[in-house]
């Protein structure tokens, strides 16, 4: 492995550890309100701190698609759920379970294999300006489709998410690439273009991920975790050039390490716990959200009446009645 890919393979931890703290910022939120639109959350400081998160990760990702492929530093995404797993489980101050370490294990060892077969020399093709709105209007119909309403909204809210965050990544590889290549002309009106539709899939996946983590943590984070790198790999194998090494037998590792890497993905969905919304609110501190508070900043409300009660008649002694 070379040393701009060791640079890239670095920065791409970083990068997913920020991003993981920004998705347990985010499903906790979500799970708290989940009826809450984007003017709530924008008067709101923990959205405010996942977004900061969220941009931290995205600098160091961008950072990284400058010294490595995008077969390289988008399946390096997956550990995001590695590290989103502890850090949930101590937000929800439980432990990580053996399910949780096992699909860490194999999530691992899959992106080792990844990394083996796809590591290669820091990127130099760019797309073209007609290849990129190619691949932005694509992109914004398949969008476009998963978010309509239907059943089990979060998993396809999160499929756009993922296909968003992937195009923005090659997107940008695109923009990094030209911008810092000084032998090339200067950059010019196709390099802004493509940077507004970076900035543009880059908002719309954060916020399809924020409408996805409504329904929790574990599913959502990883079908975004699974169709982040799809998107990216498939526009870097087909229009970048950004190929596998070892021929045939690279291919087999490749496919063996995303076999094991999406198996420990899934194993970590599902031992994912269900997020308890009815306890949230007290344990968010909220002050406006917990019960307890409500009461005692008495909060005009009406209580049912009850019947008064009388002795009965002399008749009927020691019995009461409604009056």
């Amino acid at each position: 492995m070379s040393a701009v890919t060791l640079v890239a393979v670095g920065l791409s931890l970083v990068s997913a550890v920020a991003y993981a703290l920004a998705a347990v910022a985010q499903e906790r939120l979500a799970s708290r309100g989940p009826g809450a639109g984007l003017p709530r959350l924008l008067r709101t400081g923990a959205w405010w701190s996942a977004v900061g998160l969220n941009a931290a990760g995205a600098l160091l990702h961008v950072v990284a698609l400058e010294y490595g492929p995008l077969t390289v530093v988008q399946p390096l995404g997956a550990l995001t759920l590695v590290a989103a797993v502890p850090l949930g489980a101590r937000a929800a101050g439980r432990r990580v379970s053996g399910t949780e370490w096992r699909g860490t294990a194999l999530t691992l060892l899959g992106l080792a294999a990844l990394l083996v077969a796809a590591s290669g020399p820091a990127p130099t093709r760019v797309l073209s300006l007609p290849g990129a709105l190619a691949v932005a209007g694509t992109t914004a119909a398949v969008i476009g489709v998963l978010s309509r309403r239907g059943a089990r909204p979060g998993l396809r809210h999160a499929t756009a998410s993922g296909f968003a965050s992937g195009v923005a990544s090659a997107l940008t590889q695109t923009v990094t690439v030209a911008a810092t290549n000084r032998s090339g002309p200067v950059p010019g009106t196709e390099v802004v273009v493509v940077a507004v539709l970076v900035a543009a899939f880059a908002a719309g996946g954060l916020l399809l991920s924020q409408t996805a983590y409504r329904g929790g943590l574990g599913g959502p984070l990883a079908v975004v975790t699974l169709a982040n790198p799809v998107a990216a790999a498939v526009i870097g194998l087909s229009l970048l050039g950004q190929g596998l090494r070892g021929g045939a037998a690279g291919v087999l590792l490749a496919l063996a390490g995303a076999g094991l890497a999406a198996r420990g993905v899934v194993l970590l969905t599902r031992a994912a716990p269900a997020p308890e919304t009815a306890r949230e609110p007290a344990q968010s501190g909220g002050h406006d959200e917990h019960p307890v508070a409500a009461v005692l900043a008495l909060r005009g409300t009406t209580a049912t009446a009850e019947p008064a009660l009388v002795p009965r008649q002399p008749e009927q002694p020691g019995h009461l009645t409604a009056l």
